[in-house]
């Protein structure tokens, strides 16, 4: 039974985090983050990521990888996460997953194939041109023409990505979207997958504009304004992109009013919510709770801890 991984998912301000700390405490577990924003240095307060007491008293791992700079794949977390696993089950401890993206838990338990795909480099020196000529709106168009839901997550300042993704179309007739769900093979490991969501949605907004509130009484302004002062933070970098920082950004930048950008942030963030469940609803091996209906946390972690005994 302790090999099981556990993975904890939901959406943002679901109670995720609570759970999995928990669960970790009770069962001689270590923390692994499937969290694409709390990989970055510096991005503490937009991304909730753990306080020091919380990550003092259990052990994270995948948290402040990398520097907001830098890109980060999915193939790049699943080569993390299965070391990071491996590490934690050498010293005869429990691996807890949690987080938001979907396609990060996919790349480790459902495991997506990250095998070279077929490339050409005069197709793909050619949609560089195409970018160069007549811009990068213009490159994205053709993306959302050929794989609305790849353009859908692919910002059109990744000319990289968005080349990439519709080399693959053109290549293999199939889009990337296409090729990323077909990859999905079985699970490497024996795992349970536990969600949480609200059965009053409403709930689950309240609680994500609190959050929000709480993060920009916690001096979020403050951390995007210095971290952009430092150079480490762009808009069109895949952190730059992130909600919160992209909507700050626009604020310190005075495309906006803090005003607009509070409410926004509020909205994109009920908007990925809503992403995030679809995702997991694919997933039929998901076991769901809910726990507005549950009550409280120790209802709740004696609900996930039936489902891990199964």
């Amino acid at each position: 039974m302790n090999d099981k991984i556990i993975a904890i998912a939901g959406p943002t301000a679901s109670g995720k985090s609570a759970l999995a700390l928990e669960l970790c405490k009770r069962l001689n577990g270590e923390l692994v983050s499937f969290d694409s924003m709390q990989i970055y240095r510096g991005l503490d307060i937009g991304t909730a990521k753990p306080s020091k007491a919380e990550q003092a008293e259990v052990r994270h791992h995948l948290i402040d990888i990398c520097d907001p700079s830098e890109s980060f794949s999915a193939a790049d977390f699943a080569k993390c996460a299965h070391e990071a696993i491996a590490d934690i089950r050498s010293r005869g401890k429990r691996a807890v997953l949690c987080g938001g993206t979907g396609l990060y838990l996919d790349s480790v338990l459902g495991r997506l194939d990250f095998g070279e795909m077929e490339s050409d480099d005069k197709l793909r020196e050619g949609l560089f041109r195409f970018a160069e000529e007549n811009g990068v709106d213009a490159l994205h168009e053709r993306l959302r023409e050929i794989d609305p839901s790849a353009a859908e997550t692919i910002h059109k300042n990744n000319v990289r990505r968005v080349v990439r993704a519709i080399e693959i179309y053109l290549l293999t007739g199939k889009t990337k979207t296409e090729h990323d769900r077909l990859a999905i093979s079985n699970s490497p490991y024996d795992s349970v997958i536990i969600a949480l969501d609200y059965a009053d949605r409403e709930i689950l907004y309240s609680r994500i504009n609190s959050r929000v509130d709480a993060m920009i009484s916690a001096g979020l302004e403050d951390e995007v304004r210095e971290l952009y002062a430092s150079g480490c933070l762009y808009p069109d970098t895949t952190a730059g992109q992130a909600i919160g920082y992209k909507e700050m950004l626009d604020y310190i930048r005075g495309i906006d009013t803090l005003e607009a950008a509070v409410e926004k942030i509020k909205l994109g963030t009920r908007r990925y919510a809503k992403r995030q469940l679809t995702w997991l609803r694919r997933n039929k091996s998901v076991n769901w709770l809910y726990p507005d209906k549950l009550g409280d946390l120790e209802s709740i972690v004696g609900a996930a801890e039936k489902l891990i005994k199964e």
